[in-house]
C-alpha cells in the first residue's frame, strides 16, 4: 500500500495563469513581447561589452555576466510559458521540471554574487579612486565572476540532490508558470521539512551574506559621498550608483519574498506575483536601467551605430 500510494509521478500540469482564451491571447503577445526586448537587451549589451574595448573594465565585465545571466533567465522560464499559453495538457516531465529549476536557481544565485561584486567596484571607485586598478585587478574581477557562477552551480546542485529523497504523489497540478521548487515540496507524500530547512539556510545565507556586502559598500558609498565639497562630484557620484541600487532593490526583494518569508508552503498564491517578478520583469527592466542612465554605455553605442 505504501508503494501504491506513494508512486513517483513522471510529469506535472503548470496551471499558468488564466484558462479565459481572451486573456491567454493577450497575455501571450505581452511575454512574448517582453521576451523579445529581454534578449535583445540583454544580449545586445553583451555583444557591446565584449566587442568594445574601451568597455573591459571590472563595472562594464560584471554588467556584461549579469546581461548573460538574465538571459539564460528569460530563456529558461518564458518558451515553455509562452507554449503552455495554447497547449491543452501544459504538462511538464519530471526531468525538464528539474532542469527548469537547475538553471534558474544557478543563475539567480550568480545574480545575487554578481549584484554584490558590483556593490563592491562602485566602492571602491567612489571610496578610493586612486587605488582602484590596484584593488580592483581583472584577475580579481575574473576570480570574483568565476565564483559567482561556481556558487549558482552547488547551490542548485544541493536542492536538485535533495529532491531526489521526495515522492510525489496525488494531484499533479503545479499552480505556477514554471516548475519552481516550492510548488514541488507541495505535492511531496514526503515530508518536505528537511529540504524546507535546507532552502532556508542556504538561500537565507546567500541573501544575507550577499545584501550585507552590497549594504556596507554603500554605507561607505554614501559618508564618502557626502564628505565631497563638490555638487557636481555629489550628483555624479550618486547617478554612478542609483542604477545599481534600483536594480538590487527589485531583484533582492522579489527574491527575499519568494523563498525567505515565513509559511512559505502554506502560501501557495503569492508565488506567482514575486515569480513574474523576478524572472521575467528584472531581467527586461535591468539593461535599461544600466544602460539609458550610463553615458559612456550610451556615447559607445551611437559610435558603433554610426560606424555601421
Amino acid at each position: 500500500m505504501i508503494k501504491e500510494n506513494h508512486t513517483m509521478k513522471n510529469e506535472f500540469v503548470l496551471t499558468g495563469f488564466t484558462d479565459h482564451p481572451d486573456l491567454k491571447a493577450l497575455l501571450f503577445v505581452m511575454f512574448l513581447t517582453i521576451y523579445l526586448i529581454t534578449m535583445v537587451g540583454n544580449l545586445g549589451l553583451v555583444a557591446l561589452i565584449f566587442k568594445q574595448r574601451q568597455l573591459h573594465t571590472p563595472m562594464y565585465i560584471f554588467l556584461g555576466n549579469l546581461a548573460l545571466v538574465d538571459s539564460c533567465c528569460a530563456c529558461a522560464i518564458t518558451p515553455k510559458m509562452l507554449e503552455n499559453f495554447f497547449s491543452e495538457d501544459r504538462r511538464i516531465s519530471l526531468h525538464e521540471c528539474i532542469i527548469q529549476f537547475y538553471i534558474l536557481c544557478t543563475v539567480e544565485t550568480a545574480d545575487c554574487f554578481l549584484l554584490a561584486a558590483m556593490a563592491y567596484d562602485r566602492y571602491v571607485a567612489i571610496c578610493s579612486p586612486l587605488q582602484y586598478h590596484t584593488m580592483m585587478s581583472k584577475k580579481l574581477c575574473v576570480q570574483m565572476t568565476t565564483g559567482a557562477f561556481i556558487a549558482g552551480n552547488l547551490h542548485s546542485m544541493i536542492h536538485v540532490g535533495l529532491l531526489f529523497r521526495l515522492a510525489f504523489c496525488g494531484s499533479h497540478q503545479i499552480n505556477h508558470f514554471y516548475c519552481d521548487i516550492l510548488p514541488l515540496y507541495r505535492l511531496s507524500c514526503v515530508d518536505p521539512y528537511v529540504n524546507e530547512l535546507v532552502l532556508f539556510v542556504f538561500a537565507g545565507s546567500i541573501e544575507v551574506f550577499t545584501i550585507g556586502s552590497v549594504l556596507v559598500s554603500y554605507v561607505y558609498i554614501v559618508f564618502t559621498i557626502f564628505k565631497m565639497k563638490s555638487k557636481e562630484g555629489r550628483v555624479k557620484a550618486f547617478s554612478t550608483c542609483a542604477s545599481h541600487f534600483l536594480s538590487v532593490s527589485l531583484f533582492y526583494g522579489s527574491i527575499f519574498f519568494m523563498y525567505i518569508r515565513p509559511n512559505l508552503l502554506e502560501e501557495g498564491d503569492k508565488d506567482i506575483p514575486a515569480g513574474v517578478l523576478f524572472t521575467i520583469i528584472v531581467p527586461v527592466l535591468n539593461p535599461f536601467i544600466y544602460s539609458l542612465r550610463n553615458t559612456e554605455v550610451i556615447s559607445v553605442l551611437r559610435k558603433t551605430l554610426k560606424k555601421k
